[in-house]
């Protein structure tokens, strides 16, 4: 849902003087003010046009304002109304608070405590009309739209790129930044083609091995080398009628390319200590961080072997509302009944750049939902959390200081490829300080080992 910068406010008062005076005050404090002198005039307004919050004398010449909430509220209309009187009494603000009212205040009363309570009620309002819109969405979507969640223009195209390269059945890269999704988006791509019936084959490229690459990818037969005590099927043969999904392919060794682009040329494939051609028929997805034909260790026949089709995956930063969404839906999946977020939670929501994309932020949804004592801005400010090469604008100080430390420690690791001697004494820190560190940015050696390669 939408809503102007500036917030509408809806004044009800009889009196001229405290009319002008009231609407003057609120103005000054930022709102846009539409002031009435005649209850059933003002009521037909709110009925009419949308407001943000209402204003409202108690006593009024041609009605009251109690009757104006209850007609308010036997019209479904939601907006806040915060009223004001010089009779009232506790039995008055009683019924009134139980009716619905925001807040009930008695005059004489302090400009600077009705203009904090009109702008509480409008963040009530909003927070609540948006959340709503939210759930309401959440519960209509079908499809592909259920599966990649988001309102977003981004988004919309997205899915539409997805339908329209599923039909295609070519051989597809997707591009996107760590944690956005290219698994779900490759896996939807499978989901929707010819080949759904049969197996969608994913394999992270970053995470083998070099010495054993070949036999995951080809499979060996029996006796092939030192422990192969029996046949096993490749990930190319295993894909065979399906997809098979190369994950983070730049970091694919050279020889293995080599041999790649061969099966995929000759639709063949030839376990490890094996002799016999068996033919495959497969779609294949890939997906990197980086422009592949931009990548100097990337050939470039087995680029233009796989670039028949693009998709470029947009950040969450750069989805409008969708991490609200999405945040909304991961909490429920973990906790149907978790507590409602507060506008201090929802503005980190908003403002926070996550780095980590939607991984993170579905890491923090369900923390969130299964923990009543925390906040959103308390867990990401200890969370250890990657970051983005610019400074995240809007973000607190204390997380820009978190991530930048733990970039400083992932690239150190990534340069020396885990050896922890090389990382000390470049950073100059002590065995035990670095193992803290490490720990409390959750960092793995063993993650740095066998590659290169950026988280």
């Amino acid at each position: 849902m939408a809503f102007d910068d500036i917030p509408k406010i809806a004044l009800i008062e009889d009196d001229e003087i405290v009319r002008q005076a009231t609407s003057q005050w609120l103005q000054l404090a930022g709102f846009d003010v539409a002031s009435f002198c005649s209850g059933l005039e003002g009521q037909a307004a709110i009925l009419s046009q949308d407001f943000d919050a209402i204003v409202s004398d108690v006593r009024l010449p041609d009605t009251d304002g109690l009757l104006i909430l209850e007609t308010l509220t036997s019209n479904q209309i939601r907006t806040p109304i915060i009223l004001i009187t010089g009779h009232g009494d506790v039995d008055m603000a009683v019924s009134a608070l139980q009716k619905g009212a925001f807040d009930f205040i008695e005059k004489p009363f302090l400009p600077e405590r009705l203009s904090e309570r009109v702008k509480e009620a409008v963040e009530t309002y909003r927070a609540q009309a948006s959340t709503q819109v939210r759930h309401e969405y959440l519960a209509s979507v079908s499809g592909l739209e259920e599966v990649l969640i988001g309102r977003s223009r981004a988004m919309q195209q997205l899915r539409e790129q997805i339908a329209k390269l599923a039909r295609m059945d070519t051989n597809v890269i997707i591009y996107g930044e760590t944690g956005s999704g290219k698994e779900l988006v490759a896996t939807s791509l499978h989901n929707e083609s010819r080949r759904y019936a049969h197996h969608f084959v994913p394999i992270n490229c970053g995470a083998i091995p070099e010495s054993l690459f070949e036999s995951e990818l080809f499979g060996h037969e029996a006796g092939a080398f030192t422990g192969a005590s029996k046949k096993r099927i490749g990930k190319l043969e295993y894909a065979d009628k399906g997809t098979l999904f190369l994950d983070e392919i730049e970091s694919m060794p050279l020889p293995m390319q080599v041999k790649v682009l061969r099966s995929l040329q000759e639709h063949t494939v030839e376990r490890v200590g094996g002799n016999k051609q068996i033919a495959i028929d497969l779609r294949v997805i890939a997906a990197a961080k980086e422009d592949l034909n931009d990548h100097e260790e990337f050939r470039q026949d087995l680029y233009y072997r796989l670039n028949v089709g693009q998709i470029y995956l947009p950040p969450l930063r750069e989805r409008e509302d969708d991490a609200l969404i999405l945040f909304e839906h991961f909490a429920v999946q973990s906790n149907p009944d978790y507590r409602p977020l507060s506008s201090a939670d929802r503005k980190a929501i908003q403002t926070y750049a996550w780095p980590g994309n939607v991984r993170e932020l579905r890491n923090v949804a369900i923390r969130f939902a299964l923990d009543d004592a925390i906040s959103v801005m308390e867990i990401l400010s200890t969370r250890p959390s990657s970051t983005t090469e610019e400074t995240q604008t809007g973000v607190p100080l204390v997380i820009q200081l978190h991530n930048f430390e733990r970039k400083v420690l992932h690239d150190s690791l990534v340069r020396h490829q885990g050896h922890i001697s090389e990382v000390m004494l470049e950073l100059d820190l002590p065995r035990r300080t670095l193992n803290q560190k490490m720990q409390k940015f959750g960092l793995n050696r063993a993650d740095y080992t066998y590659t290169n390669r950026s988280k």
